[in-house]
């Protein structure tokens, strides 16, 4: 069903690049700027055509589609940005803010190297909702992206973010939550732990414990759609040594002693001959 659009004043943008945030879910979350945008520019780029088209089906929009994902080459960004300097154009992705994991990063550096005004049309983030409804501190977060596919490389790239003393926010998908709360559960047991998913949706949920526990909730209820995962920052408290050996085993899963002090040394900057004895302690046990 098309949707009518509300009655807004006509404001044509200058030229230059919009980068317009779409709605994660709920279409109504979607701003009266953001539709006026994509109904003045001249080009829209977007990840994938098709779903940048319902969205635009649904409000009623017409508007040329430019797919830009991360594999367009140096050529088509080279046209969206000639094109840029004589009238508006927008950058979509296909559901929230673009280029928080999403294509769109060199597209940005490129017009702003070219002298081409970049300008926020802001509205829906996953992270950001996430954050919002989580009950972790919000005061000082950090956004890592997706977690890695592999085992081995998740363990290292939470390791590696061990000692940082804000809310970890992480995207991640359905089939790999649960391995990623074990690897979670076996680094930092006593950290809080929250699940948001399929936010903005008709079956929003956002659960929090421990890793371990949701790992166990997971494994019994498969879950379905979109996710956020955000890890609790470590407590004062939460004694070095104690990180160190929980870094440890998890990084003697994939790697040997002397790969494993080298790991967890740069992420806690303990002493690496220390950690590589105290790795060979706990081979042998």
């Amino acid at each position: 069903m098309t949707m009518e659009l509300p009655s807004i004043p006509a404001n044509i943008p200058e030229p230059g690049l919009y980068i317009v945030a779409t709605p994660i879910g709920n279409l109504g979350d979607i701003t009266l700027r953001a539709l006026n945008v994509l109904q003045n520019v001249s080009v829209i780029a977007c990840e994938d055509t098709r779903v940048t088209g319902k969205l635009l089906k649904h409000f009623g929009i017409k508007a040329r589609l430019q797919r830009l994902d991360d594999h367009a080459t140096p050529q088509v960004r080279a046209r969206i940005i000639d094109e840029a300097r004589r009238t508006p154009v927008a950058l979509v992705s296909d559901a929230g803010t673009p280029l928080i994991s999403d294509p769109g990063y060199r597209l940005v550096r490129e017009a702003r190297e070219a002298g081409i005004d970049v300008v926020s049309v802001p509205g829906a983030c996953a992270a950001i909702g996430a954050l919002s409804i989580a009950g972790l501190p919000s005061d000082r977060f950090l956004f890592a992206g997706f977690l890695p596919v592999k085992d081995k490389a998740r363990s290292e790239m939470l390791a590696g973010l061990a000692g940082v003393p804000a809310t970890l926010v992480f995207y991640e998908t359905a089939p790999r939550l649960e391995r990623a709360l074990r690897a979670i559960a076996d680094l930092w047991p006593d950290r809080e732990v929250a699940v948001a998913r399929e936010l903005t949706k008709l079956h929003e949920e956002c659960r929090s414990g421990s890793a371990a526990n949701l790992a166990a909730h997971y494994a019994d209820h498969p879950p379905k759609g979109e996710i956020v995962l955000l890890i609790g920052p470590p407590a004062d408290a939460e004694a070095p040594v104690l990180d160190a050996d929980a870094m440890l085993r998890a990084a003697l899963g994939d790697a040997g002693p002397g790969k494993a002090a080298g790991i967890v040394a740069k992420a806690t900057g303990i002493d690496r001959a220390a950690l590589y004895a105290r790795a060979l302690e706990l081979k042998g046990e």
